[in-house]
């Protein structure tokens, strides 16, 4: 008679078999809310949570002036900031936002905006009617080699006039040579003392790619007819 082994020594049955005790259900507990963490902290706020204007971008007229395409055209059909952040692309398409695309990057730069992914300038704390005004503040922890950091400053302020809290370092400009701020729509101020940043059309638009020959799926049948459509016009003038 074959005896068969058994696939468990006693031992590791009894093992199997054991209920689990209360210490062991606390032992896997961390694994499943560490995964629901981690699925929940990709965005810094809900989808559907509507985020304050900031300085720079105080109302809908200015959110759909800079990130550009036309958009600042529909502003008249967003009668509120909320409505603007709560309306959902059936209901923007009923408005007359068209084509397709244009909701698509409508809505792709809203959420943008709710993660705090703004465009140039967006960090920008003090702005007047679409102005602000940016100066060179020199550390003075090294005399030698002096840093200069561009900042932001109430508007009509220079940097000796203002306390450090009263200034914020802005992303996106830097100093070159001396005294001279280079960046995205820095207009110099008179007598160079700082550049100004204004409300553009545009400013954080994504520009859009031009096809050519007809874009990535067409461009060899494209290219292929105009070859042969080069030959035909070849053989006509007798050069083939």
């Amino acid at each position: 008679m074959v005896r068969l082994k058994p696939l468990l020594n006693p031992q590791q049955l009894r093992t199997a078999l054991a209920p689990i005790t209360p210490r062991a259900a606390f032992q896997l507990q961390p694994l499943t809310t560490t995964c629901i963490r981690a699925s929940s902290s990709t965005t810094t706020r809900p989808a559907g949570e509507i985020p304050p204007p900031t300085p720079f971008i105080p109302d809908v007229q200015t959110f759909l002036t800079v990130i550009g395409r036309g958009l600042s055209q529909h502003a008249s059909k967003f009668p509120t900031w909320e409505a603007l952040f709560s309306l959902t692309s059936d209901q923007l398409r009923e408005l007359g936002v068209e084509p397709p695309r244009t909701r698509r990057y409508l809505l792709q730069w809203r959420q943008r905006f709710r993660l705090g992914q703004y465009g140039i300038g967006g960090d920008l704390q003090h702005v007047e009617d679409g102005k602000a005004d940016l100066r060179i503040l020199e550390s003075d922890r090294d005399p030698v080699n002096p840093r200069k950091y561009v900042v932001n400053v109430p508007p009509g302020r220079s940097v000796k006039d203002c306390s450090l809290d009263e200034m914020s370092r802005v992303r996106g400009y830097k100093v070159e040579g001396a005294k001279t701020i280079v960046g995205p729509y820095a207009l110099p101020l008179k007598g160079g003392e700082g550049v100004r940043v204004s409300i553009t059309e545009g400013m954080w638009e994504f520009r859009r790619g031009h096809k050519i020959d007809g874009g990535e799926r067409r461009r060899t049948e494209v290219r292929y007819k105009k070859r042969i459509a080069e030959r035909r016009e070849m053989r006509e003038r007798g050069e083939l």
